[in-house]
């Protein structure tokens, strides 16, 4: 009987959700005036254009070696900011952590700057930014570096956290000293974790390095940006298709060095 009651009780909670989902979805398209049913009568319409339109032909490949020039910007721009942004959040993550912090003070001053620069959406630091520095590199490269402190900070707090407390007070007990402690015990335990957040951050600061390039006129959003106003349709098809491959590969090569490392 109980295990009835709890089936049937699991069903209309599940129902419940469902309607609430579906009442909050009806109750935002009427508060904005977006209407469902005729975005979704347009789709073809759409996917008949952008079949069209979007094809690479043999005047957009002359543009290529250009494209490639600003892809491989964008790329090393993103690593630059993951590898810069890793240092600094490793520091704070060790100020932040319940196992390696100091002080409480330190520790909520690391976990503020952590959260602070996580949840601020990188485009709009890019546009913070970008009313002191301008239009450069300079300026997605720092908004790429802000939004790795804050993401790698929270990941690699927990990955410390996670580690095994033996060693640590093993360490300990033999009056190690701190760094001793951090990089004998700690380190060797949180480095593969650590290793896969950075391949991790770096896929996705060239996703978002992308749409920044766009606000800062810098790297393949730039050359997008470029193609698009000038309604070069092949042209941004063969960016759009340069991304996705090394975003793909990118992915491909992390993923595989995590199979490695883990």
């Amino acid at each position: 009987m109980n295990e009835k009651k709890m089936k049937a009780s699991r069903k209309w909670q599940t129902l419940f959700f469902v309607l609430l989902i579906i009442g909050m979805t009806l109750s935002s398209s009427a508060i904005t005036g977006f209407n469902i049913f005729h975005g979704l009568a347009t789709l073809p319409k759409a996917g008949t254009w952008m079949f069209s339109n979007l094809l690479i032909n043999q005047e957009s490949l002359e543009r290529l070696p250009t494209i490639l020039e600003k892809l491989l910007e964008t790329i090393l721009m993103s690593i630059a900011a993951t590898t810069t942004g890793t240092a600094v959040a490793f520091l704070l993550s060790l100020m932040g952590s319940k196992t390696t912090g100091t002080s409480k003070v330190f520790g909520v001053l690391a976990r503020f700057v952590a959260s602070a620069s996580r949840n601020i959406p990188v485009v709009a630091w890019a546009l913070i930014l970008l009313l002191s520095f301008g239009q450069n590199s300079m300026t997605g490269y720092l908004a790429l570096f802000v939004g790795s402190v804050g993401f790698l900070t929270r990941a690699f707090i927990e990955s410390i956290d996670e580690a095994s407390q033996s060693s640590v007070e093993a360490l300990r007990a033999t009056g190690a000293t701190y760094f001793q402690i951090i990089f004998k015990a700690v380190v060797p335990q949180c480095l593969p974790q650590m290793i896969s957040w950075i391949l991790f951050m770096i896929e996705t600061n060239i996703r978002s390095a992308t749409l920044v390039g766009i606000l800062t006129g810098t790297g393949i959003g730039y050359a997008f940006d470029l193609y698009y106003k000038t309604m070069n349709y092949n042209a941004v098809a063969l960016v759009t298709f340069s991304i996705i491959l090394a975003v793909i590969v990118i992915e491909l090569m992390s993923n595989h060095i995590r199979k490695v490392i883990i």
